[in-house]
């Protein structure tokens, strides 16, 4: 402990310092810990610059060290701070699978199962099919449907916020999923762009154009994917306005801020004024999934919901 640090801990002392830091407290110290920056560490959380520097001052308080130094220009961690990054984040970890079992367990002990969907995935043919199969085979369970979003929708499966849910691949490591479906994308353009006339795209078509931006929170590779990034001719893509959702994009299209890329079966569920559909000719396709955290995958209803799609044949139609 530097002489700084116990002079610091001789003032909380006197200041009634000394609690037990909270769980909220030292997740916020890991968010300023890898922003340096209190303005965009609070934005990540919803909250407001002034809450979120009371909840580090109390943390370091209650720690009886100091964690960072603020100055006009920078916040850069302190030795202490450096070093309580390690416990910090295991306490966090630790308390995140604290809650995952127990909420695992809460809805098998009460024939709950929860669901979830993104985007159009519930009126998926696929997704019908595996959720009156499991009716059918577990009448008395209760299935709550959730939906989810490009941000949280891996996250809520390795969380325990969702059980089991109907995504679009690439998963990151950890999640498990089985392919129900294949269909080509498509390129959704404002209606008024000059390529909207054509019925059927390239990639190079499109090297021009600005793509929505995937949210930084979701997997690098399910980004990449999604933008088809790195594109073959090379060319770097422009990238414009943040999506969390299809609505998001579709919104930003609308706009004529952007394009977008989405699966086939979106010119039917998506309908928007002002955007069109156009085929999208040397696209690699998309699939659809049921996936699960790896985890889980033994748990009771996870493995049957895993037995039904299997049962279901590749080729099933998309929409």
């Amino acid at each position: 402990m530097t002489a700084d640090d116990e002079a610091f801990r001789s003032r909380t002392r006197s200041n009634g310092g000394g609690s037990e830091p909270s769980v909220h407290q030292l997740r916020l110290f890991l968010i300023l810990a890898k922003e340096l920056h209190f303005g965009r560490a609070a934005s990540r959380l919803f909250m407001s610059q002034p809450a979120f520097s009371k909840q580090i001052g109390v943390l370091e308080r209650r720690l009886g060290i100091r964690l960072v130094e603020r100055t006009s220009r920078a916040v850069e961690l302190t030795p202490s701070g450096q070093a309580l990054l390690p416990q910090a984040r295991a306490v966090t970890e630790a308390m995140a699978d604290l809650r995952h079992v127990a909420e695992v367990q809460s809805r098998e002990n009460s024939g709950r199962i929860v669901v979830g969907t993104l985007a159009a995935e519930p009126a998926m043919p696929h997704t019908r099919f595996i959720l009156d199969e499991l009716h059918k085979h577990r009448p008395h369970l209760a299935i709550e449907m959730r939906s989810l979003n490009f941000i949280n929708q891996y996250e809520a499966l390795a969380s325990g916020g969702v059980d089991v849910a109907f995504l679009r691949p690439p998963a990151p490591s950890g999640i498990q999923a089985h392919q129900l479906t294949e269909e080509p994308r498509l390129v959704c353009l404002p209606d008024d762009d000059p390529l909207a006339v054509q019925e059927r795209l390239s990639l190079a078509d499109l090297s021009d154009r600005t793509m929505v931006t995937m949210p930084p929170e979701s997997p690098q590779e399910w980004r990449d994917f999604w933008a088809i990034d790195p594109r073959p001719n090379g060319i770097p893509i422009r990238f414009g306005p943040l999506a969390i959702d299809v609505e998001g994009v579709l919104q930003a299209i609308a706009r004529k801020q952007a394009i977008g890329f989405l699966p086939a079966s979106a010119r039917d569920f998506y309908p928007r004024p002002g955007t069109v559909y156009r085929d999208l000719v040397d696209a690699p396709p998309c699939t659809m999934a049921l996936t699960w955290f790896a985890r889980n995958r033994d748990r009771p209803h996870v493995a049957l919901m895993r037995k039904i799609a299997r049962a279901i044949p590749l080729g099933w139609p998309a929409g």
